[in-house]
This record gives C-alpha cells, structure tokens and sequence, in this order.
C-alpha cells in the first residue's frame, strides 16, 4: 500500500458525512507505519474502541470506511473465531463482527454491511507472518504467503463492493 496523508484519510471515507470523517481519529503514527506490508490501513478509536476504520485502494481509488462493533461478550477460554478477511483464527475477542453503513442513498436509509474481521484490523500482518495471534498462532495452509495475500484481497474486494452497492 502506498503511504497516506491525513487528508488521503479524510477525503477517502464514503459511508459517513464529511463532518464525521473529519472528526475520526486517525493512527497516532503515519510516519513510522509499514506501508509496504499493508494490504489496508486499519484503526480502531482508542476513545470508543466499538468505532473503526479502514482505508484501502479498491477500483483504482481510496475507499475509507467506517465502521461500529458490538461489545464483545466473553466466552469460553477454547472458544476460537476465524477472519473473514485473512483467515486467521483467534482465541475469545480476537474477532469481531463489524458493521458498516452502506455508501450513498441506501446507508442514509440505514442499509449495513458486516464482515467478521481481527479486532485489531491488523490482518496484512498476520498473513505475512509479522504478527502472531495468541494460543497459538496461524493455521497451516498449503497455500503460499503470496496466494493468501492475493486471497485477503480478494476478500476485502469483496466487502468494498459491498459497501459501494
């Protein structure tokens, strides 16, 4: 992913007013981000961590949504959910159902979209082998690093559209 200005940030958002996207919060560090081992930029709100965002390129553009999560209920210690995105299986909380409005007419009307995704957004990492999840780890796949980037992708493609339809 090429390396964002907060105004790439802000400009990108398409399901929520300009006023909301100017008051997100944004990743406290642009400079010291691993832009070139991101598929998307993902955040959570530190002051409200039910709120998030992501910013990707999707159709030759910034795309930026924002999204909510409900609270997380505790489970089970053996309880374990896997990404929808980069398929990587968490232990309780490591997952989170996430849901946003959708982009024009039909998101003002109170259409939504969700996707299960890592609650800490931080799935480019995880299918690179840069970030482990507890009790552990990844899954064995037989597919390469590189296919399961290309399928991460192809996932997140998806949710994008979703949003956009």
């Amino acid at each position: 992913m090429r390396p964002l200005s907060e105004k790439d940030i802000r400009s990108s958002f398409v399901n929520c007013t300009k006023g909301e996207a100017g008051r997100a919060p944004l990743p406290r560090d642009l400079t010291g981000t691993p832009w070139d081992d991101l598929d998307f930029l993902g955040w959570r709100d530190p002051g409200s961590p039910e709120r998030g965002h992501l910013v990707a390129e999707h159709g030759g553009r910034l795309v930026g949504i924002a999204f909510g999560s409900p609270a997380q209920r505790k489970r089970g210690f053996l309880h374990r959910s896997l990404c929808s995105l980069c398929l990587t299986a968490h232990p309780s909380g490591g997952v989170s159902l996430m849901t946003a409005r959708k982009a024009g007419k039909s998101g003002r009307e109170g259409d939504s979209v969700g996707l299960y995704a890592c609650t800490d957004l931080d799935c480019s990492l995880y299918v690179r082998g840069l970030k482990t999840p507890g009790a552990g780890g990844r899954l064995d796949e037989s597919l390469s690093t590189a296919e399961q980037i290309d399928r991460t992708r192809a996932n997140l493609a998806a949710f994008l559209d979703r949003v956009l339809a």
